[in-house]
Protein backbone atom coordinates (compact mmCIF):
# COMPACT_ATOMS: atom_id res chain seq x y z
CA UNK A 1 0.00 0.00 0.00
CA UNK A 2 2.95 2.59 0.78
CA UNK A 3 6.07 1.94 -0.83
CA UNK A 4 8.02 4.64 1.06
CA UNK A 5 7.31 7.55 3.28
CA UNK A 6 8.77 10.62 3.94
CA UNK A 7 8.88 12.78 6.84
CA UNK A 8 10.22 14.11 10.13
CA UNK A 9 10.78 11.59 13.19
CA UNK A 10 9.20 12.01 16.38
CA UNK A 11 9.78 9.90 19.36
CA UNK A 12 12.52 7.65 17.88
CA UNK A 13 13.42 4.84 19.71
CA UNK A 14 15.03 1.47 19.09
CA UNK A 15 11.59 -0.53 18.30
CA UNK A 16 9.80 2.37 16.45
CA UNK A 17 8.69 5.52 15.71
CA UNK A 18 6.37 8.02 14.50
CA UNK A 19 7.06 9.64 11.17
CA UNK A 20 5.39 12.78 10.42
CA UNK A 21 3.73 13.26 6.50
CA UNK A 22 1.96 16.54 5.96
CA UNK A 23 0.61 16.18 9.79
CA UNK A 24 -0.16 12.47 9.95
CA UNK A 25 1.84 10.32 12.18
CA UNK A 26 2.43 7.06 11.21
CA UNK A 27 3.82 4.65 13.67
CA UNK A 28 6.85 2.32 11.83
CA UNK A 29 8.41 -0.26 14.21
CA UNK A 30 11.82 -0.61 13.18
CA UNK A 31 14.64 -3.08 13.36
CA UNK A 32 18.18 -2.05 14.72
CA UNK A 33 19.74 -1.50 11.97
CA UNK A 34 17.38 0.91 10.68
CA UNK A 35 17.26 2.29 14.29
CA UNK A 36 20.94 2.59 13.92
CA UNK A 37 20.70 4.47 10.48
CA UNK A 38 18.02 6.91 11.35
CA UNK A 39 18.90 7.89 14.71
CA UNK A 40 20.80 11.04 14.13
CA UNK A 41 18.20 12.43 11.41
CA UNK A 42 15.32 14.47 12.03
CA UNK A 43 14.07 13.55 8.83
CA UNK A 44 14.14 9.91 6.23
CA UNK A 45 13.06 8.45 3.70
CA UNK A 46 11.62 4.80 5.14
CA UNK A 47 10.80 2.00 2.74
CA UNK A 48 7.66 0.22 4.65
CA UNK A 49 5.48 -2.70 4.96
CA UNK A 50 2.01 -3.32 5.76
CA UNK A 51 0.48 -6.06 7.65
CA UNK A 52 -2.61 -6.37 8.10
CA UNK A 53 -3.96 -8.96 10.87
CA UNK A 54 -7.30 -9.47 12.05
CA UNK A 55 -6.44 -7.25 15.29
CA UNK A 56 -4.24 -4.54 14.04
CA UNK A 57 -2.59 -3.06 10.64
CA UNK A 58 0.97 -2.90 11.20
CA UNK A 59 3.65 -0.71 9.53
CA UNK A 60 7.06 -1.28 9.36
CA UNK A 61 10.06 0.52 7.88
CA UNK A 62 13.02 0.00 6.61
CA UNK A 63 16.28 2.28 5.79
CA UNK A 64 16.94 0.65 2.34
CA UNK A 65 14.88 -1.52 -0.06
CA UNK A 66 16.77 -4.35 0.33
CA UNK A 67 15.89 -4.71 4.37
CA UNK A 68 12.50 -4.24 3.28
CA UNK A 69 12.52 -7.03 0.60
CA UNK A 70 14.81 -9.39 2.96
CA UNK A 71 11.73 -9.23 5.62
CA UNK A 72 9.44 -9.75 3.32
CA UNK A 73 11.23 -12.74 1.97
CA UNK A 74 11.18 -13.89 5.42
CA UNK A 75 7.66 -13.37 6.00
CA UNK A 76 6.64 -15.78 2.82
CA UNK A 77 7.80 -18.26 4.77
CA UNK A 78 5.47 -20.58 6.64
CA UNK A 79 6.38 -20.50 10.88
CA UNK A 80 8.10 -17.13 10.02
CA UNK A 81 6.18 -13.85 11.41
CA UNK A 82 7.27 -10.43 11.18
CA UNK A 83 8.36 -10.71 14.66
CA UNK A 84 10.49 -13.37 13.92
CA UNK A 85 11.65 -11.59 10.68
CA UNK A 86 12.74 -8.17 12.83
CA UNK A 87 14.82 -10.12 15.11
CA UNK A 88 16.46 -12.06 12.25
CA UNK A 89 17.24 -8.52 10.54
CA UNK A 90 18.71 -6.86 14.16
CA UNK A 91 20.99 -9.32 14.06
CA UNK A 92 22.14 -10.38 10.35
CA UNK A 93 22.19 -7.91 7.42
CA UNK A 94 19.98 -9.08 4.12
CA UNK A 95 23.70 -9.36 2.14
CA UNK A 96 24.86 -11.76 5.29
CA UNK A 97 21.51 -13.75 5.28
CA UNK A 98 21.38 -14.10 1.84
CA UNK A 99 24.98 -15.19 2.22
CA UNK A 100 24.20 -17.79 4.51
CA UNK A 101 21.03 -19.12 2.75
CA UNK A 102 23.15 -19.06 -0.61
CA UNK A 103 25.71 -21.43 1.62
CA UNK A 104 22.67 -23.43 3.21
CA UNK A 105 24.29 -22.36 6.57
CA UNK A 106 21.42 -22.98 9.05
CA UNK A 107 23.66 -23.14 11.91
CA UNK A 108 24.46 -19.25 11.77
CA UNK A 109 20.54 -18.64 11.31
CA UNK A 110 20.34 -21.07 14.69
CA UNK A 111 22.76 -18.26 16.38
CA UNK A 112 19.78 -15.90 16.37
CA UNK A 113 18.02 -16.11 19.48
CA UNK A 114 14.32 -17.70 18.64
CA UNK A 115 15.41 -19.37 15.74
CA UNK A 116 15.32 -23.11 15.80
CA UNK A 117 16.61 -25.56 14.40
CA UNK A 118 13.75 -26.09 12.28
CA UNK A 119 12.82 -22.55 11.22
CA UNK A 120 16.35 -21.96 10.35
CA UNK A 121 16.45 -25.12 7.90
CA UNK A 122 13.34 -24.20 6.50
CA UNK A 123 14.37 -20.60 6.09
CA UNK A 124 17.18 -22.58 4.15
CA UNK A 125 15.27 -24.46 2.02
CA UNK A 126 12.60 -22.13 0.98
CA UNK A 127 14.55 -19.08 -0.02
CA UNK A 128 17.54 -20.68 -1.74
CA UNK A 129 17.41 -20.19 -5.09
CA UNK A 130 15.00 -17.13 -4.92
CA UNK A 131 17.71 -15.03 -3.64
CA UNK A 132 17.98 -11.34 -5.88
CA UNK A 133 21.79 -11.90 -7.38
CA UNK A 134 22.73 -7.93 -6.25
CA UNK A 135 22.39 -6.58 -2.68
CA UNK A 136 23.14 -3.07 -1.57
CA UNK A 137 22.29 -1.60 -5.24
CA UNK A 138 19.40 0.71 -3.60
CA UNK A 139 17.02 -0.92 -5.94
CA UNK A 140 14.79 -3.62 -4.96
CA UNK A 141 16.19 -6.67 -6.93
CA UNK A 142 14.03 -9.46 -8.49
CA UNK A 143 14.90 -11.45 -11.82
CA UNK A 144 14.48 -9.81 -15.08
CA UNK A 145 12.63 -12.96 -16.67
CA UNK A 146 10.06 -14.11 -14.43
CA UNK A 147 7.23 -15.47 -15.96
CA UNK A 148 3.51 -14.16 -15.55
CA UNK A 149 2.82 -16.68 -12.49
CA UNK A 150 5.96 -15.75 -10.97
CA UNK A 151 5.37 -12.26 -10.94
CA UNK A 152 1.66 -13.29 -9.47
CA UNK A 153 2.87 -15.31 -6.71
CA UNK A 154 5.23 -12.42 -5.27
CA UNK A 155 2.52 -10.12 -6.07
CA UNK A 156 0.03 -12.71 -3.94
CA UNK A 157 2.82 -12.78 -1.15
CA UNK A 158 2.63 -9.31 -1.10
CA UNK A 159 -0.70 -8.81 -0.55
CA UNK A 160 -0.12 -11.13 2.73
CA UNK A 161 -1.71 -14.78 1.40
CA UNK A 162 0.73 -17.48 2.64
CA UNK A 163 3.26 -18.90 -0.03
CA UNK A 164 1.83 -22.67 -0.23
CA UNK A 165 -1.94 -20.85 -0.37
CA UNK A 166 -0.66 -18.56 -2.94
CA UNK A 167 1.12 -21.68 -4.90
CA UNK A 168 -1.91 -24.28 -4.97
CA UNK A 169 -4.12 -21.15 -6.06
CA UNK A 170 -2.02 -19.98 -8.55
CA UNK A 171 -1.78 -24.13 -10.00
CA UNK A 172 -5.76 -24.39 -10.28
CA UNK A 173 -5.42 -21.00 -12.01
CA UNK A 174 -3.07 -22.28 -14.44
CA UNK A 175 -5.74 -24.73 -15.71
CA UNK A 176 -8.28 -21.90 -16.55
CA UNK A 177 -6.00 -20.06 -18.11
CA UNK A 178 -5.49 -20.19 -22.33
CA UNK A 179 -1.86 -21.27 -22.49
CA UNK A 180 0.73 -18.18 -22.83
CA UNK A 181 -1.72 -15.69 -23.34
CA UNK A 182 -2.57 -14.91 -19.61
CA UNK A 183 -1.03 -11.35 -18.18
CA UNK A 184 0.16 -11.25 -14.57
CA UNK A 185 -3.43 -9.34 -13.81
CA UNK A 186 -4.95 -12.37 -15.36
CA UNK A 187 -3.11 -14.72 -13.07
CA UNK A 188 -3.63 -13.22 -10.05
CA UNK A 189 -7.29 -12.65 -10.50
CA UNK A 190 -7.68 -15.90 -10.91
CA UNK A 191 -5.81 -17.02 -8.16
CA UNK A 192 -7.84 -14.56 -5.81
CA UNK A 193 -11.21 -16.71 -7.24
CA UNK A 194 -9.13 -19.91 -5.95
CA UNK A 195 -8.21 -19.31 -2.34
Amino acid sequence: MFGYLVGKLVNLSPSQTFLDVGGVGYELQLTLPTYEAIREKETCKSYTHLQIREDAWVLYGFATPDEKEAFQKLLGISGVGAATARILLSSISPSDLYRIISNGDSKALEQVKGIGAKTAQRIVLELRGKLPETIGSGEISTPLHNTPAQDALIALIGLGIAKSAAETALKKAEKQLAEGSAHVEDWIKAALKNL
